[in-house]
């Protein structure tokens, strides 16, 4: 093994395998490993030109005799060795003379190491167990590798974000995740410690890691290579600004993303989303969005209008923006073999392949199959088509459902992009899909972009990515579930983020238990990036028609306006709207931070009181921007709130403007009607 210095670089070769240490920007490192003699050449996520930065790299002669020997022994078997370390501003990363790397701030403090278990490391102990910190093995007959990559572990850390899942824990440390999509599970694989520093898993492969109390364990089933990013920093708004440097910022919000979203399952006609819109106005409440969900097309993979139901798009749309409401149609990446597109998509290679069956990727509502969004070309296609028939018309905003892609079932082992195999690269497409429209809407000269995803992935946020939740189901615990899920989505790098209000599977809108967690979450949803109700609302309809030309119809969930749920309601609901009108100017400087520095919409408390400790330990309430501290109300019949106040500021409570020192546990009252909001150091705000 050798280790040297090359272009402000440390080397490690070994054979035909090299490992790469070289700085990425400011504070940062990537590190990567290649077990072949030509290093994979994609960047995937760390596609960003970097700032050049001053890098200090030394090299020491150190001692490595082994201890055993004695007097003219120890001379005769006297051997040395040399120690590297590189120096990125407050990064530092030792080399050890095995070759294994730890990482330190500039304090000289300790922040994560890898794990070794089969060396004489520095002839402090020797341990037999023969486990490697790095392991490239190769798949038998492939070019490809499996990977493993371990990491010391720590009793005091705290880990945060790593994406979107399906859990109650905020802090990460103790689980186990898949890296991998699926329906409302975007994995995002940068986190946070609680011991100042930040990783980011540069690798769209599919696998699992496991932040063990004796190990981190990343793997990866099929792989080219290892890489990674490791940053350093005094706060943990420091680590999002130097990860959203390289992996690129989100853009600024359009002007109707800070508003209400009004959505269901689904409006039919043109007619029936038209009327919900006059409604709003004619009641005089804010409206800034209405979305034209699924199945509103003559076949997936047509991109177009059903004309029965949707006569005049175009008169639709002038109406819709004469209200002052932005129009949002839904995208499914699914082509029906009887699509007018399919065939020329096969015969040019846009559609994923499957290496066995029958090749149908999804089978509801008609025999599909996924274009594929890592081609350049497909992208294109698709934003052509949609370029026509929907841009033309006035459309600028869109749904891009299925963004996962929702394989049924998820065999990645099955399928093939232009990419290469989704063993090694699924995670990326919905940055294809989203890169796809933002290319499209770019060239056409628009400059404020937005789609709306059910996933993303590591860069996706500089697409102008909004994502939601997906399809959860309506109740309080998924509620608090997507408390979590919003806050590990901004910690990384997505920072639009938003829920179905009340969940979207079941949730009957007679039902008074249902309206309650309705209310609930309306009143948090004001206080999330994007303000949007949306749910399929049992029971659905029945179906007017089965098959329209040999087409199979589907039909729509209950009524999803705020006026749908009593008239008690309706004025709780409404108050809320207009509570988000007021929040505008102030929700508009947070997206601007957000587009300049990366820093989150929402946020755990811990983001901006990093040394109080108590804060680390937070999950139940988070920082909406800077000033506005917000306590969801989570649990059915409660009607107080215990919360937890920063110490370092004072605290006005939005509802009964009691004042409160930081650093104690109160509660406030928290009838129906009211969230409890606190206001940061005597800001002025008016919310109650």
């Amino acid at each position: 093994m050798r280790i040297y210095e090359e272009d402000k670089k440390i080397i490690i070769a070994e054979g035909n395998k090299r490992l790469i240490i070289e700085a990425w920007g400011p504070d940062s490192v990537r590190v990567r490993q290649s077990a072949e003699p030509k290093m994979d050449e994609n960047d995937w996520a760390l596609s960003e030109v970097m700032p050049q930065v001053e890098v200090d790299i030394t090299s020491e002669e150190i001692d490595v005799t082994d201890p055993w020997y004695k007097g003219e022994e120890y001379k005769k078997y006297h051997q040395t060795a040399t120690e590297y370390k590189l120096v990125n501003g407050k990064l530092t990363v030792k080399i050890s003379h095995e070759g294994w790397l730890s990482f330190y701030n500039q304090k000289g403090e300790l922040l994560t190491e890898e794990y070794w278990r089969n060396r004489n490391r520095l002839n402090r102990y020797c341990v037999p167990l023969r486990v490697d910190a790095r392991e490239l093995k190769p798949v038998v007959g492939g070019t490809d590798y499996e990977l493993y990559a371990r990491f010391e572990a720590f009793d005091d850390e705290k880990i945060y974000g790593m994406g979107q899942y399906q859990e109650k824990s905020l802090d990460k440390k103790g689980s186990i995740l898949e890296l991998c999509h699926r329906n409302s599970q975007a994995s995002v694989p940068f986190y946070i410690s609680s011991r100042g520093y930040g990783f980011f898993w540069n690798n769209p492969a599919v696998g699992t890691v496991a932040f063990g109390k004796n190990k981190t364990e990343w793997h990866v089933r099929s792989t080219k290579k290892l890489d990674y990013f490791i940053t350093a920093g005094d706060t943990p708004a420091e680590l999002l600004e130097h990860y959203s440097l390289a992996t690129g910022r989100t853009p600024m919000m359009p002007e109707y993303g800070l508003g209400y979203w009004q959505c269901k399952l689904r409006y039919r006609t043109q007619d029936e989303l038209l009327a919900v819109a006059r409604e709003h106005k004619r009641r005089g409440l804010p409206l800034d969005a209405i979305v034209i969900d699924f199945f509103h097309w003559t076949l997936q993979g047509d991109f177009k209008f059903e004309p029965l139901d949707w006569p005049d798009p175009d008169a639709m749309v002038k109406e819709l923006r004469e209200l002052g409401i932005e129009p949002v149609v839904s995208v499914w990446p699914t082509i029906d073999d009887r699509s007018e597109n399919f065939w020329e998509m096969a015969d040019k290679g846009y559609l994923v392949n499957a290496d066995r069956g029958n090749g149908l990727h999804m089978t509801w509502m008609g025999n599909t199959v996924f274009y594929d969004a890592t081609n350049p070309g497909a992208q294109k296609f698709v934003w052509e088509r949609c370029k026509e028939n929907y841009y033309k018309k006035g459309i600028r905003c869109f749904w891009l459902d299925e963004a996962e892609p929702e394989y049924g079932p998820y065999d990645f082992d099955n399928y093939r992009y232009f990419a290469g195999p989704a063993l090694q690269c699924t995670n990326t497409y919905p940055v294809g899909y989203a890169k796809g429209f933002y290319d499209g809407l770019k060239a056409e000269g628009e400059t404020e972009i937005l789609s709306l995803v059910r996933c993303a992935w590591a860069g996706s946020q500089k697409y102008g990515v909004l994502t939601w939740s997906g399809d959860i189901y309506s109740s309080f615990r998924s509620m608090r579930e997507q408390l979590q899920a919003g806050l590990n989505m901004g910690l990384a790098g997505i920072p639009w983020w938003t829920s179905d209000i009340g969940g979207f599977l079941g949730g009957n809108i007679a039902d008074k238990d249902f309206q309650e967690l309705l209310v609930r979450w309306f009143a948090w949803g004001a206080f999330c990036p994007v303000f949007r109700m949306h749910g399929e609302r049992s029971p659905w309809h029945e179906r007017e028609e089965e098959f329209r030309n040999g087409v199979r119809q589907i039909t729509s969930g209950q009524d999803n306006e705020v006026w749908s749920f009593g008239e008690e309601n309706y004025e709780i609901l409404t108050k809320y709207l207009f509570i988000r009108e007021r929040l505008k100017p102030y929700i508009r400087e947070c997206m601007k931070e957000a587009s300049n520095t990366g820093a989150p919409v929402m946020r755990p408390l811990f983001y901006d009181f990093p040394a109080d400790d108590i804060c680390w330990s937070i999950e139940d309430a988070y920082m909406f921007g800077p000033d506005l501290l917000v306590a969801p109300v989570m649990t059915k019949g409660a009607t107080e709130r215990s919360i937890y106040l920063p110490a370092g500021a004072t605290w006005t409570d939005a509802n009964t403007k009691k004042v409160y020192e930081g650093g104690q546990l109160v509660v406030v009252p928290a009838p129906l009607d009211i969230i409890p909001v606190m206001i940061r150091d005597g800001k002025e705000f008016e919310i109650y």
